[in-house]
């Protein structure tokens, strides 16, 4: 497999997960209070979005990609 082709199914892959789920979370660790002996410590989850137009324009990229094949232009 050449570089093109792995980056074309890397883009439909992406593309797929982005239009199925949204976008991904994740879990922020922060520092809340700290009095001395006592240091209280927060998690908080944050929630990025992926637009939908970006899914969209991923997984035709890729599949442009994939359709070129080895074709220069």
């Amino acid at each position: 497999m050449n570089g093109n082709r792995m980056v074309a199914i890397v883009l439909i892959v992406g593309g797929v997960l982005a239009l199925v789920y949204g976008g991904f979370s994740y879990t922020k660790n922060t520092e809340g209070v700290d009095l001395g002996i006592v240091k209280l410590k927060v998690k908080e989850k944050e929630r990025v979005n992926v637009p939908l137009w970006l899914g969209v324009v991923a997984v035709g990229g890729g599949a442009a990609m994939l359709m070129m094949g080895g074709k220069r232009v």
